[in-house]
């Protein structure tokens, strides 16, 4: 069934030109905060020589960055509803840029950890605040496009990791590169005061009165109990986490150490999944905004190849995988992050406009959960087994196979749930005089 029609709602924003160019703005923080979020993973094996730690303490980067992040979703989300977008991605482009900076000149691991943590908090108040700005400003049958859109701008922004900063630290320097990359948070907290808006004139939000602790508990669970929340949550744990644990710490050295590529090499097949996810990103939001039934399986279709790839990449006999499976392997996790994004289009009908915040910080917490598991994991189990990144890589699985087994439970109640929803807002709508 094509959304287009269904999802049309009264008082929709009427997107247009300067929708597009406050979205723009707005996506412009997103795409620098995961430059910086992302540059860890074309520098993993710089970071075990400058400050002389193992795997499970490189993981521990990651894992910290993940868990501020993921711990800061549901805050951040009552924030942007409580405060507005302008407001949080002004502190998030605040906290993200020192964070960076200080990671250029951590003199220790210790002082490096604190500066990846800062970092986290403030990237953990972009993407949430962007989907806000979506919501706003664009009418609802453009969500699932504009969703997609949003994290293809980000995928671009890890492209600019392993194109640019990879180059840098070996041209430049390790000071130099990260100290230099932290300018572009600068420019876009320049950009973000002078032109982004909250929302379009005459589409202010209701005022809510009641703002106190009660009010908090109140948000949270209203946007929990909802089924579509919760299947929103485990579709983003499920997709998200493969691409993500590659991408952001163990893709480098798997395919350097473990698979005896060259640095450039290992580069230009992070790159393919990061290409591979915006070519993805597109087709996936053209057809989840067109066809709303084709979400579910979109997104376990994408767990199932993604498993079957990472099984037979790691399993491959032999000391290593040929170049065309590890071609497959990459373009198959570029379809992680789009996958990803379904999990809002479940979370978004299912709450009203004053919730969307908080249930998008719920959702999010989904895949930086499961991806901070995973990097935990691998990272133990490669110093456990002498860096046998076969064994260590299966603990992929596991997480797949929980968040398959929840996204089961809860899929027919939160569609029969939306449905109804739908069908209570069109007799509204016919009922509204005009």
């Amino acid at each position: 069934m094509s959304s287009a029609g269904s999802t049309a709602l009264p008082g929709d924003p009427p997107g247009g030109r300067r929708a597009v160019a406050v979205w723009c703005t707005g996506v412009a923080v997103y795409f620098v905060a995961v430059i910086f979020r992302t540059s860890l993973g074309v520098a993993g094996l710089d970071a075990v020589d400058r400050f002389h730690i193992n795997a499970s303490a490189l993981s521990t980067f990651s894992i910290l960055q993940l868990l501020v992040y993921a711990g800061m979703q549901i805050p951040v989300g009552l924030m942007v509803d409580r405060l507005g977008t302008k407001r949080v991605l002004t502190i998030g482009v605040v906290l993200f840029t020192l964070g960076q900076l200080g990671f250029a000149f951590s003199p220790s691991y210790g002082t490096a950890l604190v500066s990846r943590a800062l970092l986290g908090c403030g990237d953990a108040m972009t993407f949430i605040s962007v989907l806000r700005l979506g919501t706003r400003w664009f009418p609802a049958r453009r969500g699932p496009l504009v969703g997609q859109l949003a994290g293809l701008v980000g995928m671009a922004g890890n492209l600019v990791s392993t194109l640019v900063i990879a180059r840098l630290l070996h041209g430049v320097g390790w000071e130099a590169a990260f100290a230099g990359s932290a300018l572009a948070g600068v420019v876009v907290l320049v950009l973000l005061l002078l032109f982004l808006k909250d929302h379009p004139e005459g589409f202010e939000p209701e005022p809510v009165l009641h703002r106190g602790a009660a009010f908090v508990r109140g948000q949270i669970l209203a946007s929990w109990r909802e089924p579509g929340t919760r299947l929103g949550l485990w579709v983003h744990f499920t997709t998200q986490f493969p691409a993500m644990v590659f991408l952001l710490l163990w893709g480098l050295p798997f395919l350097v150490e473990a698979q005896g590529l060259s640095r450039g090499t290992a580069g230009e097949l992070l790159t393919l999944v990061v290409m591979s996810n915006m070519v993805i990103g597109l087709v996936y939001g053209q057809i989840v905004a067109r066809h709303h039934a084709a979400r579910l399986p979109l997104a376990l279709g994408t767990v199932a190849g993604t498993a079957l790839m990472w099984a037979v990449t790691i399993a491959y006999p032999g000391d290593h995988a040929p170049m065309w499976l590890l071609v497959m392997f990459c373009t198959v996790l570029g379809a992680c992050g789009p996958a990803s994004m379904i999990g809002f289009d479940f979370a978004r009908p299912a709450n009203p406009p004053e919730r969307q915040g908080t249930a998008s910080g719920i959702v999010n917490m989904g895949g930086f959960v499961a991806s901070m598991t995973t990097l935990f994991a691998i990272g133990v189990l490669l110093d456990a087994t002498g860096d046998n990144y076969r064994v260590a890589f299966c603990a992929v699985f596991v997480l797949e196979a929980l968040g398959v087994s929840q996204i089961l439970r809860l899929r027919r109640r939160a569609v029969r749930r939306e449905r109804e929803r739908l069908v209570a807002s069109r007799v509204e709508a016919v009922h509204v005089p005009a």
